[in-house]
């Protein structure tokens, strides 16, 4: 069941103007015709796509996903994280509806870039959890920002959004950056034995609102 609380009203920030809206072109896809948008951000050359299905400028509540690049999930297949079963479930959602945009953003491993993350897989594999991995090389718990997802709806002319995800961070983030957050749509997936520690610190250290199904089948049947 989707929470439909209002999110906190933060004033709106001056829109910002980092990115160039680069490309664009339809890609037809198993989920049907992706419209393809790429932007590029002037500061650094960082290549960012929006995936579009249906009428999205000037409507209200469109569905979205905020997602952040994870080569070694959606790539390789790590099942270290559930980030490739995320996007797919979003893509699922709005390809079904008819109607959404999912943002893909180049911040591999929550910023800190694809090296240090598999730095950080090495120092979890002696016993550090993803936030404490991330602090031994000297790194935030997360380096993501939102003024580019934001950006980007501007630019999509999207007028509010019903957000996809399990992240108050990243509503607070949207809403912070001036876009309009009207609900939240939970991001449901399956865990398994490797990811289900990252998944536990990410609820208890961050808050991010993620339903462990089979575990609290058994915690409830065993009490």
């Amino acid at each position: 069941m989707s929470d439909t609380r209002p999110p906190q009203v933060l004033p709106a920030r001056k829109p910002t103007q980092h990115l160039e809206r680069y490309s664009e072109a339809d890609i037809p896809t198993e989920r049907g015709v992706l419209r393809t948008v790429v932007f590029k951000d002037r500061r650094n050359g960082r290549e960012h796509v929006a995936l579009v299905v249906g009428e999205v400028a000037g409507v209200e509540g469109v569905p979205v996903r905020v997602h952040s690049e994870c080569l070694t999930s959606e790539v390789f297949g790590s099942l270290k994280c559930d980030c490739r079963e995320q996007l797919d479930r979003a893509l699922d959602f709005i390809s079904q509806g008819g109607c959404g945009v999912v943002l893909y953003l180049r911040q591999e491993g929550r910023g800190i870039g694809l090296g240090n993350k598999i730095k950080a897989y090495a120092l979890q594999a002696k016993g550090y959890d993803t936030y404490e991995s991330n602090r031994q090389l000297g790194f935030a718990d997360d380096l993501r920002s939102y003024d580019i997802a934001a950006e980007m709806l501007r630019s999509l002319d999207v007028r509010s959004v019903d957000l996809i995800t399990n992240n108050p961070l990243k509503i607070a983030g949207l809403v912070e950056e001036g876009i309009p957050v009207r609900r939240r749509i939970p991001s449901r997936t399956e865990h398994n034995p490797h990811n289900v520690g990252y998944l536990k610190t990410k609820r208890e250290r961050t808050g991010h609102l993620i339903e462990l199904f089979a575990e609290e089948d058994t915690e409830a049947k065993a009490g």
